[in-house]
C-alpha cells in the first residue's frame, strides 16, 4: 500500500470512530437520560466520557491533519472551496464538541454523587442536558455535510 492509500484508509477509520463513537455514546446517553433512573445514568455517563477520551479524541486530532495531508498529496489547493467549507464545518462541529466535554464531565460527577447518595439529580444536570443535546444537533449535521464534501468534492 502506498502513503496516499494509508492514510486514506487511516483518515476513513478515523472518521468511522469520531462519527460512530460520538453517534453511540450521544445515543446511549440520551436513551438513558430519558429513563431517569440514577444508577443507569451515572454508569453511562462514565462511560460515555471514557470513550470520548479513548476513541472520538485521537480520532478529531489525525483528522484535519490527515484530510489535509491527503489533499496536499492529491495537488489540491488548500484554497479549493469544499476544502475549506469543509474545515469551517469541522471547527463548527468542534466548537459544539468541546464545551459537549466539560458538560459530559460536569453531568458524570454529578449523576455518580446522586447515585452514591442515592439521590435526585439536580436541576442543574437536566440544564446541563438540554444544552448537551442542543449542541448535539448541529455538530453532526456538520460531520455529514463534512463526510458529503470528502467524498465528492464538488467544487
Amino acid at each position: 500500500m502506498n502513503y496516499y492509500l494509508t492514510l486514506k484508509f487511516l483518515h476513513i477509520l478515523s472518521a468511522t470512530l469520531m462519527f460512530g463513537t460520538g453517534l453511540g455514546t450521544a445515543f446511549y446517553m440520551f436513551v438513558t437520560n430519558r429513563s431517569g433512573n440514577v444508577q443507569a445514568i451515572a454508569v453511562v455517563s462514565r462511560w460515555v466520557v471514557r470513550a470520548d477520551w479513548l476513541f472520538t479524541t485521537p480520532a478529531v486530532i489525525f483528522q484535519p491533519i490527515s484530510g489535509l495531508l491527503m489533499a496536499y498529496s492529491l495537488g489540491y489547493p488548500l484554497t479549493a472551496n469544499w476544502l475549506w467549507i469543509s474545515i469551517a464545518l469541522y471547527a463548527l462541529a468542534g466548537a459544539c464538541w468541546l464545551p459537549v466535554v466539560w458538560i459530559q464531565l460536569r453531568m458524570r460527577d454529578m449523576a455518580q454523587s446522586a447515585a452514591q447518595d442515592n439521590s435526585a439529580l439536580p436541576a442543574k444536570y437536566w440544564r446541563y442536558e438540554r444544552i448537551w443535546t442542543a449542541l448535539g444537533f448541529p455538530a453532526f449535521i456538520s460531520l455529514i455535510v463534512v463526510y458529503w464534501l470528502m467524498v465528492n468534492k464538488p467544487f
